[in-house]
């Protein structure tokens, strides 16, 4: 028998307390444009290539970030990634451990970890 639940994730809800400046910030960190438009006045949808981030100021009333990631985003060069994430100000968490992850936070305290696969 099928199991009703599939084995795929296609969005993550990120909660953020001002959409339009997460928006910026993610689009900005991800290198695609922001063009889509703000639905409800509290969630925009970053489309990548196999999943969704929802970003929702609606819900961060009752969110604590984590102290860890869960999720992280890939690259095929950890340093050149370091570097970039670096030379844009944004907030690094950790130094590149193990020689092929390290952990940054957005704005709002998410924490969100790059690595190398």
């Amino acid at each position: 028998m099928d199991k009703p639940i599939g084995k795929r994730i296609s969005t993550i809800f990120i909660p953020v307390s001002d959409v339009k400046k997460a928006r910026d910030w993610y689009c900005n960190l991800l290198g695609i444009m922001a063009d889509g438009e703000i639905a409800h006045g509290h969630i925009y949808v970053v489309s990548l290539e196999n999943v969704n981030l929802v970003l929702d100021s609606k819900i961060f009333e009752k969110y604590k970030p984590d102290e860890m990631p869960r999720f992280h985003f890939d690259t095929t060069d950890i340093k050149v990634a370091y570097e970039y994430v670096k030379s844009n100000g944004i907030e690094i968490l950790t130094e590149i451990e193990d020689g092929h992850w390290f952990n940054i936070s957005d704005p709002d305290g998410n924490v969100l970890m790059v690595c190398q696969c």
